[in-house]
């Protein structure tokens, strides 16, 4: 029922999800944090002072401060979703990665906090009180936590959010902490040993962990990771769709955002093809990059001559070397200019971006050789294009 609830204020009609409805998502899941946070506070603040438990009343004010982690969700769903304008014409969904790292630095507060207050207690052991109000508000924030937790993971593996995956990271973590102060209250009345701090320590590093696996997530995007090699076939593969189309090659995918990438490629096509119509199956593709993939996709034409037997002949044995020296290597726009005394060979050649550039270097030298063995005039020239 609130998964169809959040679907209808998203605007969310089951097709493709527009970056409307996905702010609206994330909106909505930033909204609902604040309230249950709200709510958790007022019970634990009013139990406490009715009961005078300072571990509720303590808790009741971490609650408050777990506020700054939705309201981070809320005001980064809205600043993602504005329009592009002069500065910015990309948009500026990439401050939804911003606004991932600020939940991020949160969840490593709450370890570093935890930390150190658990070492503190096996120096200065306190005497462990327990009462049946503060098991039962413990424990509902435990649920609640979890149900935060469970909401937001649902929804940003739907709508791919970083965000929402680190807020449910957050939630996840308050709920595990919550917990082993109330397993320590239960187990500090039957044992002497500060087994409440041990807790703490073991839970404070794996809260840590978590923060810093988030932390790591939102640096790469930020930074600019590897496309998704999904979208990466795909869009190869639309490319080489297109009527007259014989290759493509130089994808380069730029991330600018959840659901907004732009990339360019070029697609090889005979050098004496009908150039108009050849434009056009140029624009459906484009076009199609964008409708079926969500892409903004730009193409340059790479005009190939198929005409030319000796060009022909040629490049199948450039690509036989190639391939004798490394098979992950490739090559694209090879072109001969003969002269008097040497003839060029200009091609570009694409290697791995795994391989050393001292293991690079020493097949590209075997295969300028190989290819100067067949005749002293040849003239390699390359340029080295990393993938």
């Amino acid at each position: 029922m609130l998964l169809s609830l959040i679907r209808r204020f998203a605007g969310d009609d089951g097709g493709g999800l527009s970056p409307r409805a996905r702010a609206r998502y994330e909106l909505f899941c930033g909204l609902l944090g604040i309230f249950f946070n709200l709510c958790l506070f007022g019970i634990k603040l009013a139990a406490g002072l009715l009961s005078g438990s300072v571990a509720v009343l303590s808790d009741a004010f971490n609650n408050l401060s777990d506020l700054g982690s939705s309201a981070v969700g809320v005001v980064g769903a809205k600043l993602s979703a504005q329009q592009p304008d002069e500065k910015h014409p990309y948009g500026h969904g990439r401050l939804e990665y911003i606004a991932a790292l600020c939940v991020a630095v949160m969840i490593l507060l709450v370890g570093l906090e935890l930390g150190k207050s658990s070492v503190e207690k096996f120096f200065s052991p306190a005497p462990v009180t327990f009462s049946v109000l503060t098991a039962v508000i413990l424990l509902l924030s435990v649920l609640c936590k979890l149900f935060m937790f469970w909401y937001n993971r649902r929804i940003g593996k739907r709508i791919d959010s970083v965000l929402l995956r680190a807020a449910a990271q957050d939630s996840l973590f308050d709920a595990i902490a919550t917990t082993v102060v109330l397993l320590g209250s239960v187990l500090g009345l039957f044992v002497s040993f500060p087994v409440d701090a041990l807790l703490g320590v073991c839970v404070s590093l794996l809260i840590l962990r978590g923060g810093i696996s988030v932390a790591k997530e939102t640096i790469d995007l930020l930074i600019g990771e590897a496309p998704d090699e999904a979208l990466t076939s795909s869009l190869r593969a639309l490319v080489l769709s297109g009527e007259g189309v014989l290759g493509a090659h130089d994808l380069i995918i730029h991330n600018y955002g959840p659901g907004r990438n732009i990339a360019s490629v070029h697609a090889e096509v005979d050098a004496n093809c009908d150039l108009c119509r050849t434009h056009e199956v140029i624009d459906a593709l484009e076009q199609r990059a964008k409708t079926e993939l969500g892409t903004t996709l730009v193409i340059h034409m790479d005009p190939i001559i198929t005409d030319d037997p000796r060009l022909d002949a040629l490049r199948e044995r450039l690509a036989a070397v190639i391939a004798e020296v490394d098979p992950a290597y490739s090559f694209h726009d090879f072109r001969i200019t003969d002269g008097e005394q040497q003839i060029n060979l200009i091609f570009d050649i694409v290697v791995p971006l795994s391989q050393k550039e001292s293991e690079y270097e020493k097949k590209l030298q075997q295969i300028k050789n190989a290819l100067q063995a067949l005749d002293p005039r040849y003239r390699v020239v390359l340029t080295l294009d990393r993938h």
